[in-house]
């Protein structure tokens, strides 16, 4: 699967399957701060991701 990160980097991990959360651990994401894009739709940390799927792991700012 490929994973993108949010500064645009592109990874392969070969294992798979593989939940959300797992990933976002491995490559240092607070899960609470981020959005996760798995072929173009939005999923929970829970959802579990298979070899042929792209993740993009987006970063969400908030302020006031």
């Amino acid at each position: 699967m490929q994973v993108i990160l949010p500064d645009k980097s592109r990874h392969t991990l070969p294992q798979d399957p593989q939940d959300i959360r797992g990933i976002l651990l491995k490559f240092g994401c607070n899960p609470t701060s981020v959005i996760v894009i798995r072929n173009g739709i939005v999923v929970p940390e829970d959802f579990t991701a298979r070899e042929d799927d792209e993740i993009r792991i987006i970063s969400v700012s908030h302020g006031g």
